[in-house]
């Protein structure tokens, strides 16, 4: 799920309009109407001085230099949800002796804190790429294009013409989905060499190329374009790549969701937590998942295949008896671990071909012992830190008692920090 915005995307703009000599027990009305609104719990207020004005008596006021006494016009604005305002309302609305209160509705489209949105979004991509990019030719035959991926471990590849211009990416999922691969890079960097080779060799066979089977047009970002830009570009197309180029197209470098959140574990918040208002999303509570993809440390083999294939997932949570988490199973682990006599039968479920073999092995016995958890309070820099020092793509959200209360990958930690 995104994480939530403070204020709904329809909200409500309240206009007030005084005068600067307007008073309210003792002190200026404008001060004391701040006051009470932030009192009232609202997102925020801000005061405009107004250069010159007339109200309710056509008095003229100016803010020439030898006038600078007049009773100047003040508009102070504010924009939250329609309850909010409606409280607020009941209490502000009384304060006004003379003047003007407006009220209308307001599409908000961002609503966030500097200091709880921790992206440095104004560093341009060029200091932040990989220069080094390895890429694939349009005309080159899948068989080479696979080969390629296992011998680098990459699941995703520019394809570029002979003039270094982006056509598309080539992935593994499209290679699973058009070309006759049978796994995912993951999965077969755990296969033996010699089931690898059967693979490729049969691909030999096809005549397809990259440009048949990438996917066209690339989502590319300009060097000279912004952090920011490129977060929200890939957090909208749900990517973890974006090709780098020149002003007229050529490629000349990469950025991975993974260089971006790095960058965001080395801005941290220069404002003591305490001090932090609650407005924006700033800890994992607020934008995990709370539909866990889990299975019981008891769970068989097809128990744990039908699971990955109703969640969409590539990997589970496996929680003892308590409910706590013990360990993660991938795709990959199931593959790896499996007996070989029963390895067949996993890659065609997997591949939705088949029926998982029946077998006594357990989640227990097929996963990576060891998960990494945090507290619900954790914050998402804290979080992003904690991933990428560990390699990890999941962090599992966990209560006082140990029992599993969310997730946060990473892509939601993207989304989260571009959202506001």
């Amino acid at each position: 799920m995104p994480p939530e915005l403070s204020i709904d995307k329809k909200a409500k703009r309240l206009c007030i309009y005084i005068g600067e000599s307007d008073r309210w027990s003792g002190k200026p009305l404008y001060a004391a109407l701040l006051e009470t609104l932030k009192a009232e719990g609202i997102a925020g207020a801000t005061v405009l001085r107004g250069v010159a004005g007339f109200g309710a008596h056509s008095r003229i006021h100016t803010a020439a230099i030898l006038r600078l006494s007049e009773d100047l016009p003040l508009r102070i604005e504010v924009v939250d949800s329609s309850e909010k305002i409606a409280r607020a309302m009941e209490v502000v609305v009384p304060m006004i002796r003379e003047g003007l209160v407006t009220l209308e509705d307001v599409e908000v489209i961002r609503y966030t804190h500097r200091y709880l949105n921790p992206l440095p979004a104004d560093k341009p991509v060029s200091e932040v790429m990989t220069r080094e990019v390895i890429t694939l030719a349009p005309d080159m035959s899948v068989a080479e294009a696979w080969e390629k991926m296992l011998e680098h471990r990459i699941k995703a590849m520019p394809v570029v013409t002979e003039r270094g211009r982006v056509m598309g990416m080539l992935t593994d999922e499209d290679l699973l989905n058009r070309a006759g691969v049978k796994q995912r890079l993951s999965v077969a960097e755990r296969l033996e060499a010699e089931v690898i080779n059967q693979e490729i060799r049969a691909l030999q066979s096809s005549l397809l190329k990259v440009a048949d089977v990438m996917s066209e047009p690339a989502i590319t970002i300009g060097q000279d374009e912004h952090l920011g830009t490129a977060a929200v570009r890939m957090a909208e197309h749900g990517i973890k790549r974006l090709p780098v180029v020149d002003n007229v197209g050529r490629l000349v470098g990469i950025l991975s969701r993974v260089d971006i959140l790095r960058q965001v574990t080395m801005t941290t918040p220069k404002l003591p937590r305490k001090e932090l208002p609650g407005r924006a999303a700033r800890s994992v509570k607020e934008v995990m998942y709370s539909d866990i993809p889990a299975v019981h440390q008891e769970a068989d083999l097809a128990t744990i295949v039908d699971t990955l294939l109703e969640t969409g997932l590539r990997r589970l949570i496996v929680q003892d008896q308590q409910g706590r988490p013990i360990g993660l199973i991938s795709d990959a682990d199931i593959v790896s671990r499996v007996a070989l006599p029963e390895r067949h039968g996993v890659l065609a479920a997997l591949g939705r071909s088949g029926a998982p073999p029946r077998s006594r092995v357990t989640a227990a016995d097929l996963m990576s012992p060891g998960v990494l958890t945090a507290g619900p309070d954790t914050t998402l820099v804290e979080a992003a830190g904690r991933m990428l020092s560990e390699s990890r793509k999941w962090l599992v959200v966990i209560g006082s008692e140990g029992k599993v209360l969310g997730l946060v990958d990473r892509q939601l930690l993207l989304e989260a920090m571009t959202m506001g």
